[in-house]
């Protein structure tokens, strides 16, 4: 790291800081902490939870699918466009979500289940939550480590201390300042200028990469593997373990089961205007996706073509060395991508590419220490209290939490040893909680005769199943199920239990109604929902666009479920071709170089000027509702009789609450 780069990597932590002071002011509110005021837009929200997904675990993760399976899990994910793309479009689960006013996901449970249902998962979330997030710090800490090019270790007053434990205690205190001065406000619209950033960064690095690469090099370098261990052809990569068609095939069925089950970025959920406005937040997101996706492969490949490739024998031998004197076989396989980058990035670029990971390890672990500390408060303090919070102590009590959460992760990452993939041990932890919430969530809100005992006995049978494969896999392993396929057979359990057990228990059909606020329930929002219009044609109702939806909303549907068409067309076409005419690797080369690299770096451009318009105007947006909102001090996440506090209460104790809060920042 040149004096330029380290240049580029205080300006962004700077960056970060200020505004993280700038927005303290503006929360006055437990819902404007926990749920940003439910006042954000689609931009907004788009690019904030993106950009919790472009952290430096995020990069690794993705970089160890890539060197072990290359180009050829990107033909095979077009199987699951289709009903991906009806579900975003659909709002499937998301809308009704929005629609029950909850702030948490615990909190519908008790809305619709029982308070202590609403402990119970409130509490195995909370405990799935840590062992998800306690490898994330030390993952990306030790990224940064190699990226930073600092030792491995280093004295100080007689000890011997691992640079990379110390650098995580650093980073989780940057990232707890943003999360405890303004809650989700403040991690949204930090993680929002982030992802607007480093949008511009990811051109940087793609048009240096282009450059410094010959396409051949790279090609010569995926090529010539084993049979069934392709890196180009995926019609010959079955058995690369782990990552290969069983594995998309299985990811399909767990994407649906589990939408919005995870918890990682709770408030985000909460937090749209609307809950058409959190669908399209969610269709955006799929469009800027699309451009970070050409980043993550060329970084990969690139360093695997600098590692491997005799034209850069010379230039890689620093990288091999280093790469050498990692001890651990987990880490150096880890490590093995940023090492590279960290040798044949140059001065300037190489900074831009570690602001790049360090505003996602900001953008990442401030969502969830806010999501996992808010969880803690609001499922499981919350509902055992028999006086609720004072707004100032609900407040304190989701800031101590924060401060809970990050020591753990501390100490967990600083002692566990991972011997999983990363992506794998994240299937798996999360399948403590989703193995059972997914029929808990669905059923709940879809199904009028799910019950309590039916969401008990799916929850519980989910994280028996999920947690004795952990074990298992700790104590042997040679266990045969990887994490994916334990989250898998688990996700199938659950839903049989909680459809038999619902149907066994059921004496009285729930209010819906009462539930999602329609009818006589309804509440009035910020904003009209959409614009009065005659009656949609079949096939666009049978994609999922309703009349909630405006002609740009439309524009924006259409154009993504169309582009996603495309591509589902190609693979049918490519199958049959290959069934009938194997195509070899030279094929394999030639389209990937325009549909692996050129065509996302295109969307890339494209995505980066229309998101920081999008979200420039949110934000401003969001400031001026922040300064003439109206607090409700009863909106704090408490239930009584199946409804939210503030509904039970009535309107004079709603408007009693907003002059007790009313333009008062709670600090």
């Amino acid at each position: 790291m040149d004096l330029l780069d380290w240049l580029m990597v205080a300006l962004s932590v700077l960056l970060v800081l200020g505004f993280g002071a700038y927005t303290r002011r503006m929360m006055k509110s437990v819902a404007d902490f926990v749920a940003g005021g439910r006042l954000a837009g689609p931009y907004l929200l788009a690019v904030a939870r993106g950009e919790m997904q472009a952290g430096a675990v995020v990069f690794v993760a993705s970089f160890e699918v890539v060197t072990k399976a290359g180009f050829t899990l990107q033909w095979w994910g077009w199987i699951s466009a289709p009903a991906a793309i009806i579900v975003a479009i659909s709002g499937f689960v998301v809308y009704r979500f929005r629609e029950t006013r909850a702030m948490t996901l615990a909190q519908f449970f008790e809305m619709r289940y029982s308070r202590r249902f609403r402990l119970f998962a409130g509490g195995l979330a909370f405990f799935a939550g840590l062992a998800n997030f306690g490898i994330i710090p030390a993952v990306g800490a030790r990224c940064m480590v190699f990226i930073f090019g600092l030792p491995q270790t280093f004295q100080w007053v007689g000890v011997t201390w691992q640079t990379s434990v110390v650098l995580m205690a650093v980073l989780l205190g940057v990232t707890l300042f943003i999360t405890l001065s303004g809650g989700l406000i403040t991690v949204m619209i930090t993680d929002c200028i982030e992802g607007m950033i480093t949008q511009v960064f990811y051109l940087i690095i793609i048009t240096t990469l282009l450059f410094m690469f010959d396409w051949g090099q790279i090609v010569e370098t995926l090529s010539g593997n084993l049979p069934g261990q392709s890196k180009l052809n995926p019609f010959d990569s079955a058995a690369n373990k782990d990552f290969n068609i069983y594995y998309i095939l299985m990811g399909i069925l767990l994407g649906f089961y589990g939408t919005m089950a995870w918890q990682n970025a709770s408030g985000y959920n909460a937090a749209a205007r609307t809950p058409h406005t959190s669908v399209m937040s969610g269709l955006l997101g799929r469009w800027r996706d699309s451009g970070k996706s050409a980043v993550i492969a060329l970084l990969a490949v690139c360093a695997l073509t600098f590692l491997q490739h005799p034209d850069f024998a010379t230039a890689s031998a620093g990288a091999h060395a280093a790469i050498g004197s990692i001890s651990d076989p987990q880490t150096q396989s880890q490590m093995r991508v940023p090492v590279a980058l960290n040798h044949l990035l140059p001065a300037g670029v190489l900074g831009v590419f570690a602001s790049v990971l360090l505003l996602g390890i900001f953008g990442g672990d401030s969502t969830h220490l806010h999501s996992w500390g808010g969880i803690f408060v609001q499922d499981l303090i919350v509902p055992l209290r028999k006086r609720p919070l004072t707004p100032k102590g609900h407040i304190r009590a989701l800031r101590l939490a924060s401060i809970g959460v990050a020591l753990f992760a501390f100490g967990f990452g600083a002692l566990f040893q991972q011997t999983e993939y990363i992506f794998m041990w994240w299937a798996v932890t999360q399948a403590i909680y989703m193995g059972g919430a997914g029929a808990a969530i669905i059923g709940g809100l879809y199904w009028k005769k799910g019950t309590a005992p039916a969401a008990w006995a799916a929850m519980i049978s989910g994280a028996v199943f999920s947690l004795g494969g952990i074990v298992l896999r700790q104590i042997n392993p040679g266990f045969p199920l990887n994490g994916v396929e334990i989250a898998f057979y688990g996700m199938f359990a659950s839903v049989a239990i909680y459809v038999v057990v619902s149907l066994l228990t059921c004496h009285e059909d729930h209010d819906m109604d009462r539930l999602l606020h329609r009818g006589r329930y309804a509440v009035k929002t910020l904003l009209p929902e959409a614009e009065s219009e005659p009656p949609l044609p079949l096939i666009i109702r049978i994609i999922g666009i309703g009349k909630e939806f405006t002609k740009w909303d439309k524009v924006i549907a259409l154009s993504l479920f169309a582009w996603t068409m495309i591509w589902v067309v190609v693979l049918i076409i490519g199958s049959v071709w290959n069934a009938f005419s194997p195509l070899g690797d030279e094929f394999w080369a030639a389209y990937w170089h325009v549909v692996g690299i050129g065509i996302p770096v295109f969307l890339c451009f494209v995505t980066a000027i229309w998101f920081t318009f999008g979200g420039v105007r949110d934000i401003r947006r969001l400031f001026a509702d922040l300064r003439r909102e109206q607090v409700d001090a009863l909106d704090d996440g408490t239930v009584v009789d199946h409804r939210n506090l503030n509904e039970v209460a009535g309107p004079s104790a709603n408007k009693e609450g907003a002059s007790r809060g009313s333009g008062q920042g709670l600090s």
